[in-house]
Order: structure tokens, then sequence, then C-alpha cells
């Protein structure tokens, strides 16, 4: 690495992949620390000789030579890390000043520093001591599917057989002659993948996500005792709750429960795309909820929790992350954590391709409230819907003139979106009828309006102001 090329590291500043140490004749035990947590992590890079802020300060120059060889010394002794793991430094020259870089990749291993676990959490590396944590990290490191894992002793006498025509009849109704509907039970399972051969154990029968989606509740707390999902509603009593349900049947029982449960005290707000109705409230409970039962660790015995307050949702679960941090439209990497089961949910129609349900979300949540949603990716992943009660798409509250500009812009999205629906049926359509066809529209928000889709190439006008027509460009 040049010093050129160290710039971007510089401006990006400590992270969860990038980590600077100040060092002086001797590494200190903290720089193993932070390898450690690397190795746990995703891996990143250690650089020597740098503030925290980011300032190049160099180690001493005639000490290069035994840092290194400290540094390879201690990560190869398996009394200090463990498992042991082989570093290649380098020296980097900034006008003078000598940087050490210590590249940590991502390790298959679970590792120890002086009989510690460290994990990377942003910027730090925090000491990870309890079971459930320690769990969490082995099963970011397997790569294999717990949903998987096959139960020779369960038979088809352990599972909700009476399901299987509600899940027959949920297929037809999505895909009219869907295969489902003429295979035999057991056939049916295979076809999903819930009955299966373990070919590296050669035993064959219902798997962990078979027992999930279609097991009896008893069959289910035997072996998985901690399942369970709590909703909650918090908004006269904060500290405790106004309404509870605990939900720790069947996945499929268990998404239809708290779809009622979300549809019992959340206002279902007027929306209309491409001229129908639809319901953005239970869009956006079936991408929560179908998330939150598709995506999660079952293993895990952290308790599932969806809660209602005042101003938000937060749905959060047991997660075996790829990535920590902020979910974003730009950086979205979908990877399926149950793909049985998120699959058996995308034939019944309880889901959509991977990926889609972020994508909902980002487009009716602030349709919805206003706001956009905020999703955290981690070992817990947490999912946070904001709410506005008082909130409608294209409609000007008095008593919120000095709304975000966030919230203007959503607003005015919609209100295009709508005005061009309108000019597809009827390009003659006057700034009055237009006006009247958008609750709470003014002529003069149309015109302003029609001026930013004439900006934006959208529509052209064909013809006199009086007498002519709107074209919609490229239809």
């Amino acid at each position: 690495m040049t010093s050129e090329q160290l710039e971007p590291y510089l401006m990006a500043g400590e992270s969860t992949c990038i980590e600077f140490k100040q060092c002086g004749g001797n590494p200190s035990w903290d720089i193993f620390e932070s390898c450690c947590a690397f190795l746990n992590r995703d891996g990143g890079d250690l650089f020597l000789g740098i503030t925290d802020d980011g300032k190049i300060i160099g180690v001493p120059e005639n000490a290069c030579e035994s840092i290194i060889k400290n540094l390879i010394k201690v990560m190869n002794d398996p009394n200090l890390l463990d498992p042991p793991f082989c570093v290649l430094p380098e020296v980097i020259d900034c006008s003078g000043r000598k940087v050490i870089r210590v590249h940590v990749p991502k390790s298959a291993d679970v590792h120890r520093f002086k009989g510690v676990c460290y994990d990377r959490v942003f910027d730090a590396d925090v000491k990870v001591r309890t079971t459930e944590s320690i769990t969490m990290m082995y099963l970011r490191k397997q790569n294999i599917f717990t949903e998987r894992k096959v139960y020779q002793y369960v038979t088809m006498a352990e599972l909700r057989t009476d399901l299987l025509p509600i899940v027959r009849r949920y297929a037809e109704t999505k895909l009219q002659g869907h295969l489902w509907g003429k295979l035999s039970d057991e056939e049916l399972l295979k076809s999903a993948g819930l009955l299966r051969h373990d070919y590296a154990n050669n035993v064959t029968g219902i798997c962990l996500a078979g027992i999930l989606l279609l097991g009896r509740d008893d069959v289910i707390r035997d072996i998985l005792p901690a399942y369970r999902t709590d909703a909650l509603l918090r908004r006269v009593d904060t500290d405790r709750y106004d309404d509870r349900l605990t939900v720790s049947t069947n996945l499929l029982e268990s998404y239809t429960q708290l779809l009622q449960f979300g549809r019992k005290w959340l206002p279902d707000k007027f929306f209309l795309e491409d001229f129908l109705r639809i319901s953005i409230r239970e869009k956006i409970l079936r991408e929560a909820i179908g998330n939150m039962l598709m995506h999660r660790e079952f293993t895990s015995a952290y308790c599932a929790r969806f809660i209602i307050e005042k101003d938000q949702i937060v749905v959060d679960n047991a997660n075996r992350s790829v990535h920590q941090g902020t979910i974003t439209l730009q950086n979205l990497s979908p990877l399926s954590k149950n793909p049985l089961i998120a699959r058996f949910f995308k034939e019944i129609g309880f889901a959509d391709e991977l990926g889609s349900g972020v994508r909902n979300l980002f487009k009716y949540v602030p349709l919805y409230s206003g706001r956009r949603p905020t999703l955290m990716d981690d070992d817990i992943f947490k999912l946070t819907i904001p709410l506005d009660d008082d909130f409608s798409p294209g409609v000007w509250n008095p008593a919120k003139e000095h709304e975000s500009a966030e919230v203007e812009a959503i607003r005015r999205e919609h209100l295009e979106m709508h005005i061009l629906q309108m000019l597809r049926q009827d390009g003659y359509a006057s700034r009055r009828k237009l006006a009247g066809s958008v609750r709470g529209g003014t002529e003069q928000k149309i015109r302003l309006c029609l001026e930013r889709l004439q900006e934006k190439g959208k529509i052209q006008r064909i013809g006199p102001a009086h007498g002519g027509y709107w074209k919609v460009v490229g239809e």
C-alpha cells in the first residue's frame, strides 16, 4: 500500500473495518484485541502510527522491524491467540513517517485473545462473555442453515396436517393450477423441501423448517423451548404495555395472529395507487412481520418482538448477520437466512422475491408516516418504522406548516405520481379537475406540479394553453 492509497482510509475514519492505533517501541495488548475482533467479525485493516482522529504521527523507524516480528510472534502463539492466525504486516512510507498496516481477513473460526472473545461493534472492540453472544458468533461462522437440520423421529403425526388444505388454497390463489394443489401431503412436504434426506448423516425426516411451519405447538416447544414472539402495544403505559399478544405457535398461524394485532392498533390510511385503493398499512405489516418470521435465527434464545409505540413500530429478532450497520437501498445485498421458509412463504403469497421487502418498506413507509424506516443489521436485527397518525399523503396540515424537507419531498413525489396517472387517462384534464382529484389539492399546487413534471421531461404540452392537451412522454 502507498501513502496515496492510505488517504481514503484516513478520510473514512475508524469504523467496523478500520482501526487506528498509536504505537511506540512495542505493540500494546489492545492492538491484538482489535486483531481478534476483526477475525471474529468481517475482517479489517489496522494501522499503527495514526491517532484516533486520523493524524499520521508514525512509529519509530528503528523499531519497525521489531514491531512486525512481535506482531507475527503473538498472532502465532496459541497461548495468547487461540486458534493462532498468520498476518503479514507491511510498512507504508508517508513523507518520512512510517505507518504499519496489518490486514486482518475474516476468519472461519472464533478466536480468543488471552482467553477472552472480542467482537467488532462499529469502531470499538467489545468483550463477548455471555453464552448467547458467543453462540451467535459461532452461527455467523457456519456455512449451514439451521433450518435444514433433520429430525428423523418427527413424523407426519407431529405436524398440523389440517393446515395443508389452507396452504394449497393460498398457493392456488397466488398461481392458478399450482402444483401443490395436486400433490398428496407427503409429496407436498418433499416438494417444499420440508421432508428431506440428510446425506451427511444418512437420515430422512422432517427438517426444522417443516416443524416451524407446520408443527404442533408442543413439538415446537420441545425442540425450541425459547421460541416465541411478543407483540406489545405501548402508548399509555410505556413501562409495561397496554395490550399484549404472546405468539408461540407455527409460523403460518403466527403470521396471521401478528397481522391481526397490527390491524387492530394501526390506522388504515386512504391511498390510491394506479386509481385503485390499496392498504399501505397492510403492505408495511406484511413486509415487517414476514421479514421477522422468515429471516430470524430460531436457535437463538432471544425473543422476537413486535412493539407498537405512539410514534414508532419496533421489530427486532435474533439474526445471523453478514454485515453490520444500517441497511439502505444503496448497500442492500439481500441474503436469505432461511431459504426453505422464505420459499414456502413466497409460494403461498406471504412474501415476494428476496430483497423486495426492504424496497417496499422504503417505498410505503414514507407514504404512511412521512419519514423513512431504519433497518439495522447485527446479531439482533432491528427495524424501526416511524408513525404519525396525522400524516396523509398529499394533504396539507395547517398544524404542521413547517414540516421537514423530507416530508415535503415525499408529498411532492406522491402528487406527481398521481398527476401522471390522471394525465394518462385524460390528457385534456384541466388544473381544476386535477386539483379536485386530490384531497386538499389546489390549482396553485397543480400548476407547480405540472411545471416540475415538464422540467423533468415527463410531460409535454401539445397545442395552446386553452384547447391543447398534456402528453405523457415515453408512453
